[in-house]
């Protein structure tokens, strides 16, 4: 069953295992582009949510908000 929000969808519920593995979602694989072996980053705050993000798409992130910093240190002479 698919729940929308304007923020994010839930697509179903996942049973962590007795290793603690979870089975990520087909629907969601194939919308990422995951395949077996695919490392995802885990993260979390003591009592929030917890996210896993493709390591690619967080290394992206990551560049392009060097590059903004960068920048911005240019403009501003730091």
């Amino acid at each position: 069953m698919e729940k929308t929000s304007p923020l994010l969808k839930v697509y179903g519920t996942v049973t962590v295992g007795e290793r603690g593995q979870v089975v990520v979602p087909a629907k969601i694989r194939k919308m990422y582009g995951l395949s077996p072996g695919d490392k995802l980053i885990v993260l979390a705050r003591e009592g929030a949510p917890i996210g896993f993000v493709p390591v690619s798409a967080f290394n992206a992130f990551i560049e392009q908000h060097e590059q903004f910093i960068t920048q911005m240190k240019k403009n501003t002479g730091a």
